[in-house]
């Protein structure tokens, strides 16, 4: 019998893949199903973007680039960050990865020994849990709660710094609560992380989907961060590129050239036709996310009252990325069980809030990323469910 490492232990399968696989089961036997439960846009990636891969691979842009990335791709992503995050960032700062989920285990894997401490929001896509215990560093949640508009409480946060405290991870706007940290938080967020000499981690991947005038901030951008800061964005979520798997860590040179050493030993680099079409993603493709963000707010609009009408059910609106946090703890199940139940008894794929961190228990995280229409009547079954639950 093959035995694995025992490091493989620390990293379980992903719940929000686990129910996506269920879900999937359910449709091959004929049933309907509403996906709710994916962070995946419904929308097509934009057509400038994918004329510009096209022309890529039938000039001949096939083969590899730097492991850094393209010198063409890193100039547009650090005037990108100039022009939209105020942050002045030289090409040499800037890696590409394959997507948001490298560039966490580059930056994990350069910078924390077995273990250092790593603070990390809970509830959070659990990456920033599972990655660190792989390589033997140590997690050490902060709440982040409904009573608070999940904003992080900078009390609870310093009463977890120890010297064994290295890295700091902040992800904003969140998963799975759609919140934007406010200019506030992170400004005190700063200083501690300023005063403890602590490295900032900071996942930004749904920056361009913000509503109802909520303002994202980079962390980076304020006083005496861009020093400690390593920002990490990506190309998936704001374009609908999720399949392209196209990120970026932007930080100062000695923290790239160490996460370069990981990158290298594990990708190489990006094709090369991608990293293309990310310019002009950076370049031309304002519009379309535009109208793609004009488009999730009105579903996030529709989702938050729908299920505030809902009888046991009630849910904050988030600022951002396109996620709705459902609090469903007067029905008296485990999210688990809610997860379960509304895909069985309604077809409606959501995710359990405890996949999410043990602050996630008694919520649902459902997506807004499918179409308006899908949503209306999700919400509608989801209503009709849960009245059966209450009798």
């Amino acid at each position: 019998m093959v035995q694995t490492a025992a490091r493989m232990e620390m990293l379980p399968f992903s719940e929000i893949r686990l129910m996506l696989e269920k879900a999937t089961q359910l449709q091959k036997q004929g049933k309907d199903i509403i996906h709710i439960e994916i962070g995946r846009p419904d929308f097509d990636t934009p057509q400038v973007i994918k004329q510009a891969a096209y022309d890529s691979i039938a000039r001949g842009n096939v083969f590899y680039t730097s492991n850094y990335g393209s010198p063409e791709l890193r100039k547009a992503v650090a005037e990108k960050l100039q022009r939209d995050n105020h942050i002045a960032y030289e090409p040499e700062e800037i890696l590409v990865t394959i997507g948001v989920g490298e560039g966490t285990y580059a930056a994990v894997a350069a910078f924390l020994e077995p273990g250092d401490e790593i603070l990390v929001p809970n509830p959070i896509w659990l990456n920033y849990i599972h990655v660190p215990n792989f390589f033997g560093a140590v997690p050490v949640s902060y709440d982040l709660k409904e009573e608070n508009d999940f904003q992080i409480d900078m009390e609870q946060l310093k009463s977890l710094i120890t010297p064994k405290t290295k890295m700091l991870v902040i992800n904003t706007p969140g998963n799975p609560t759609g919140t934007v940290q406010s200019r506030e938080t992170l400004e005190a967020l700063a200083k501690l992380a300023t005063q403890h000499d602590l490295i900032v981690l900071s996942d930004e991947i749904y920056e361009k989907l913000v509503y109802g005038g909520a303002e994202h901030i980079s962390i980076a951008s304020l006083p005496g961060m861009k020093e400690r800061t390593i920002t990490l964005n990506g190309f998936s979520k704001c374009y609908s590129m999720t399949g392209w798997r196209l990120g970026y860590a932007a930080a100062p040179r000695e923290f790239i050239q160490a996460m370069v050493r990981v990158h290298h030993y594990i990708n190489t680099c990006a094709s090369s036709f991608v990293q293309e079409a990310g310019i002009t993603a950076l370049e031309k493709a304002e519009p379309d996310v535009q109208e793609m963000v004009k488009e999730y707010a009105r579903r996030r609009d529709y989702m938050v009252q729908a299920l505030n009408d809902i009888p046991g059910v009630h849910c904050k609106t988030p600022g951002g990325a396109f996620y709705v946090f459902a609090n469903i703890k007067s029905f008296g199940l485990s999210s688990n069980e809610m997860a379960d139940y509304l895909l069985e008894q309604a077809g409606i794929a959501t995710v359990a809030g405890s996949a999410f961190g043990t602050q996630g228990e008694g919520y649902i995280r459902l997506s807004y990323a499918c179409s308006y229409e899908r949503i209306v009547e999700g919400m509608a079954r989801m209503k009709d469910a849960l009245a059966r639950l209450k009798k």
